[in-house]
């Protein structure tokens, strides 16, 4: 017998007549570059057989969803090597993550040796081939398979989750269970484990593009209540040079982090004594903070937006009224209580007022809105604000400048009828990409949050159908006709509506979520804010929301590592040193920078004790643009001489040359370096 399939390939699709039992390992096995199939749309290992009239694609080890597969499967190996060496350890999970996997056990800490031997043990698995072999299992016949497996029989009673990943369906209770055997070619079980899928046919399709990175302490299902375990980090890609170049990309990281770039130019620092996640900004990062503020301030008002202020806390029931609570109780730090009512005695006899330090902008600008009778004539009402927020982020994932909790917004909302909001979304979206270009950041995608569309996670939304469909679709098309990718986040929107965010790539490729634009039609009406339209009724209007940097701390963290420092002069907080040859030249670099400062440019001139040479070396470390030496020639001549960044070097500069050169780099907003020609 035979059935009839279509294979689907990028640029074609072709009818094929196949036997009946064909599998994918039937129509690709020779092909290893290919590591699943997707049948009829949904992502199947190969060794699954091909049913009558179904559309099979092939899928690639080096597309998004062949890396997820592959690293997936590493993930399997490494616990099998974990467990070969240590039998006593338990399994938790281990699921794929961004360029990597992790997988959980309870077992001793390991160390840096352990896990050169489990890369060893690992390379062994690869090299035996062992096959990926599916199959379904009942309830009570993978308990007792599992019997020795503790945080694995808890997943199976617990309907809905994985053994990979925390959440993530199994389909137990929705259809079947499924354990993983990996098979060796003897036909013998070299280890197990529940799973869903799907892997790669057999281990050999690791290769050599694998390692083992990193471990640390993680809780069993992410909860403190639970068992402390060890995760075990690794890394897996389609190639040994795809692995080499993923971590010549970690090495260019680790030069870039802005923690530690921080600490090295003097921007910022934390301190316990303060708290995880608020930072303190040194007077050369607050020049790159008034920088950006002082940018965007006056941007806004370019754009048609007035700028307004309000305080830091408020009663909660402003935050019940925005139904920031309970819908956002977790992201609000506790409430703050006014003080009690007592007797005589201490008693308390009636509790004080409740405050929270705000979470958001919003409730208040609403306040805003609604504080006098607003006609659809002055739509849209643009209010923007440097709002400090605050967020209750839990100490674990706080780092650095770009997961804080006290979080500077440039934060804007904007009151629009409902026939203008598909213009001022546009207009918020040239906004922030014209933002963007000014600092740098040319290279931009569109993420388009929409409500949970399962049934899982309906409490987390609120508002109608209608709403949602209607705000979607809007946002949709206009992230559509922008021309730039586009990318779903089912589930990622707001409670309160949809959103669109603005992926930004960094001089080395990575991808950071920056600005949002989000469309709320629930605050409005939990506010009762109205216009007077047109026709003399009262309307209820749009309120669109728009972070243009998103939080000022998290993109300076950001333009940091873009930079890598190394900041455009504009942007420099030291846009000039002066750097002496002998002390003795020192008073003439000294009216050359009070000429420079008449200009408005940043400058310091270096009258240390240090040798020429280590001044000349300070310089290149923090980074400054535009390094001025004098000596006698210079001083003869009236002139002086540049020093780069890239060490390159103009010499013999007149003065009020080199003065108006510097003026018209800092004036012209450009982003790359100056340099010798």
């Amino acid at each position: 017998m035979s059935v009839s399939i279509t294979l689907v390939r990028p640029d074609s699709r072709e009818q094929k007549v196949v036997e009946t039992g064909t599998t994918g390992l039937d129509l690709f096995g020779d092909d290893r570059s290919i590591v699943a199939m997707r049948v009829d749309g949904e992502i199947k290992d190969l060794a699954t057989e091909i049913p009558e009239g179904a559309d099979v694609e092939p899928i690639t080890i080096g597309e998004p969803d062949g890396l997820y597969i592959l690293r997936h499967s590493a993930a399997h190996v490494a616990a099998q090597a974990l467990q070969g060496r240590f039998p006593e350890a338990k399994l938790g999970i281990g699921p794929p993550i961004t360029d990597g996997f992790y997988y959980d056990f309870q077992t001793e800490p390991l160390t840096p040796e352990d896990l050169k031997g489990l890369e060893k043990d690992m390379a062994r698995i690869v090299k035996e081939r062992q096959r990926f072999v599916r199959r379904a299992v009942a309830d009570d016949d993978a308990r007792e398979e599992l019997a020795s497996e503790p945080f694995k029989l808890e997943l199976i009673g617990l309907k809905g989750n994985s053994g990979d990943t925390e959440g993530a369906s199994v389909e137990v209770g929705h259809g079947e269970l499924t354990i993983y055997d990996n098979v060796r070619r003897d036909g013998s079980v070299a280890w197990k484990d529940l799973c869903r899928g799907p892997h790669v046919p057999h281990t050999g399709y690791l290769g050599n593009g694998f390692s083992l990175t990193r471990t640390s302490a993680a809780y069993w299902r992410g909860d403190q209540r639970n068992p402390q375990l060890q995760r075990l980090y690794g890394t897996a890609w389609a190639s040994k040079d795809d692995l080499q170049a993923y971590k010549t990309r970690l090495e260019e990281a680790a030069k870039r982090d802005h923690r530690k770039l921080g600490a090295e130019l003097d921007l910022f620092s934390f301190h316990d004594i303060v708290g995880p996640g608020l930072p303190l900004f040194h007077p050369r990062g607050g020049v790159i903070k008034r920088e950006m503020e002082d940018y965007v301030r006056r941007r806004h008002i370019e754009e048609g937006f007035s700028y307004v202020g309000t305080p830091h806390i408020a009663k909660e029931d402003l935050f019940y009224t925005s139904g920031h609570l309970p819908y956002y109780a977790d992201g609000m730090f506790p409430p703050l209580l006014e003080d009690d009512v007592r007797d005589e005695h201490g008693m308390v006899l009636k509790k004080g007022q409740a405050y929270r330090l705000k979470a958001m902008n919003c409730p208040m600008h609403n306040l805003i809105f609604a504080s006098r009778g607003r006609s659809y004539r002055e739509l849209p009402i643009r209010l923007f604000e440097f709002g400090t927020v605050y967020r209750d982020e839990k100490s674990g994932v706080v780092q650095g400048l770009t997961r804080v909790r006290s979080i500077t917004q440039d934060d804007s909302h904007s009151y629009v009828t409902k026939e203008q909001a598909p213009d001022e979304v546009r207009h918020l979206l040239r906004f922030i990409l014209s933002l963007l270009t000014d600092f740098g950041l040319t290279e931009v995608a569109l993420e388009v949050s929409t409500r949970d569309t399962d049934g899982k996670k309906k409490d987390k939304f609120i508002g109608s159908d209608e709403q949602w469909e209607e705000a979607t679709a809007i946002l949709q098309a206009i992230a559509d006709e922008s021309g730039l990718p586009v990318v779903p986040d089912p589930g990622g929107a707001a409670y309160y509506g949809p959103k669109i965010s603005i992926q930004a790539k960094d001089a080395i490729g990575r991808t950071w979520q920056m600005s949002t634009i989000q469309y709320d039609f629930n605050q409005p009406e939990r506010f009762g804010l109205e216009y007077a339209a047109a026709d003399g009724t009262r309307q209820q209007p749009v309120m669109i929301h728009s972070a243009k940097f998103g939080s000022i701390e998290r993109f300076m963290g950001v333009l940091i590592e873009h930079y890598a420092g190394a900041f455009p002069v504009w942007l420099s907080p030291v846009q000039v040193l002066g750097v002496p040859v002998a002390d003795t030249f020192g008073p003439y670099l000294d009216g050359v920078a009070e000429k420079l400062r008449a200009q408005g440019i940043r400058v310091e001139v270096d009258h240390s004790d240090d040798r020429f040479a280590k001044k000349i070396r300070n310089a290149f470390k923090e980074k400054v643009p535009f390094t001025l030496i004098v000596g006698g020639e210079d001083a003869e001549a009236g002139a002086v001489s540049f020093r780069y960044r890239d060490g390159s070097q103009r010499n013999g500069v007149p003065v009020d040359e080199a003065i108006a050169d510097i003026v018209d780099w800092a004036r012209s907003r450009r982003n790359d370096s100056p340099k010798a020609e």
